[in-house]
């Protein structure tokens, strides 16, 4: 079982020997159900999971890849272009620099459910 979730993992994030990754950086939100129909009505299409909890979870990738981040390149940093919750160092980034970039990305998201 273990190497089948490895072999997942490895055939959907770069290998940090060649791009240097944060992995999967952002954490999917749980939003309340009449929430949840708000960001429908705004994203028909929206990617979501139901809880056991009774609230629903967000694809954060699929949210942050409509917002335009998929494979975008700011500076040194950048969203992988095949899993756009994987944050990159192209070479020479900051930690600053992929601070900044993880707050645009966070920022972008926020806005596009009208939160801010």
């Amino acid at each position: 079982m273990s190497n089948a979730v490895i072999s997942i993992r490895q055939s959907k994030l770069p290998d940090p020997k060649i791009l240097g990754n944060s992995g999967s950086f952002f954490k999917n939100p749980e939003v309340g159900i009449e929430q949840f129909e708000s960001i429908k009505q705004q994203h028909p299409n929206v990617v979501a999971y139901p809880t056991s909890s009774g609230s629903m979870k967000l694809a954060a990738g699929w949210m942050i890849e409509q917002c335009g981040w998929k494979g975008k390149v700011v500076g040194h940093t950048g969203s992988h272009k095949d899993q756009a919750l994987v944050l990159v160092n192209y070479g020479g980034a900051t930690g600053k620099e992929v601070y900044q970039l993880a707050l645009d990305i966070k920022k972008a998201f926020l806005k596009s459910l009208g939160w801010r």
